[in-house]
């Protein structure tokens, strides 16, 4: 069988972030990871490598899946395989978007790995093989064995188990599968291991989802301290704490006290998930301090909080996004602030 394998930029020897926006390329040797990819695989053949810039296939995929495209047409594959992506949550993205998009068009397996908390696993699981990966690329040869490992048994034709079984992320499909064990004696030996306390496996796993209560109303919002809170990535001109552009690792605060806007070249935003051109003209867009000023010299609210906060949304994995929550909270709560008007984009 044959294979071709995506990497980015990085991993591809164009550049680091500084080639972030760098187009697809098709070099005609394999380039980095995907030589040690094609290494581990008598069965099956890495004949090209395609590289492309984790922002150039997030912000144009039309047009990088077009230039992708065009080169695949010409190439006779088997297999595709991306990454891995680790926990790059734009290069995870990428490798989910482009995998989606050739097994709908070429009609072969899809293979990739990454990291739990890549936002690539939850919304490209159900399109592609995605096997559980480390955390960085010092776990490149282990997460590559596990993708050339079940390559290798879709090239020999063996059958393939459940995803918990072969180590990637359910893709929420259900098959019958013959079991020695009748259901009635499975279920009881489940539920006796669930009263004597002991480990058990579940044959209907039940996604857990976090419930959370509706706020108490403001009794009185012309008397409330109100602060603003977004994920619009709008930060001083200086980006004073380096929040980064897309999967943020980290979030700041700002003063406002004295200002009515936050005023264009003195304030930017540095998100990266849409065209940043219009929100960098008018700050307030993205956090309406503005708006918020015409409020309180309406006297329909009772003080706008002397600060925001922010930090960027795309790409951030959930366990950051909960983290900077409670983080940003304890502050609000400590400072005895009475609501908070959150803004996205």
């Amino acid at each position: 069988m044959k294979a071709i394998h995506y990497i980015n930029q990085f991993f591809g020897q164009v550049g680091g972030e500084t080639a972030a926006d760098a187009a697809p390329s098709f070099p005609e040797k394999l380039i980095g990871c995907s030589l040690m990819l094609n290494g581990m695989m008598p069965d099956v053949e890495v004949t090209h490598t395609i590289i492309c810039g984790d922002n150039y296939v997030t912000n144009h995929t039309d047009e990088a899946l077009k230039e992708i495209f065009a080169f695949l047409d010409g190439q006779e594959f088997d297999i595709f395989f991306a990454g891995p992506a680790f926990m790059a949550g734009r290069y995870g993205v990428g490798c989910g978007l482009v995998c989606k998009a050739v097994a709908e068009k070429y009609g072969v397996p899809v293979i990739t790995s990454m990291n739990e908390e890549n936002p690539g696993v939850s919304e490209y699981r159900g399109s592609a093989y995605i096997f559980k990966g480390g955390r960085k690329a010092t776990y490149m040869k282990d997460d590559l064995t596990a993708m050339a490992r079940f390559a290798e048994k879709i090239a020999r034709g063996e059958p393939l188990l459940p995803a918990a079984e072969e180590g990637y992320f359910g893709r929420g499909i259900r098959a019958e599968i013959p079991a020695a064990v009748r259901a009635d004696d499975r279920v009881i030996d489940m539920l006796l291991k669930k009263l004597a306390g002991q480990p058990f496996q579940t044959e209907l796993v039940i996604p857990k989802s976090d419930v959370i209560p509706p706020a108490r109303p403001v009794a009185d919002l012309s008397k409330a301290t109100v602060a603003l809170v977004s994920s619009s990535g709008v930060v001083p001109s200086d980006n004073p704490d380096r929040i980064q552009s897309a999967s943020a690792q980290k979030w700041g605060s700002y003063e406002i006290d004295g200002k009515d806007c936050l005023p264009a070249g003195e304030f930017k935003t540095i998100h990266a998930g849409f065209d940043p051109a219009a929100m960098c003209a008018v700050p307030d867009r993205g956090v309406p301090v503005d708006a918020m000023r015409y409020f309180e010299k309406q006297g329909k609210l009772g003080k706008l909080f002397h600060k925001y906060y922010v930090t960027v949304g795309t790409g951030t994995t959930q366990a950051f996004a909960a983290k900077f929550g409670r983080e940003i909270a304890k502050e609000l709560l400590e400072a005895k602030v009475d609501a908070v008007i959150l803004t996205s984009t």
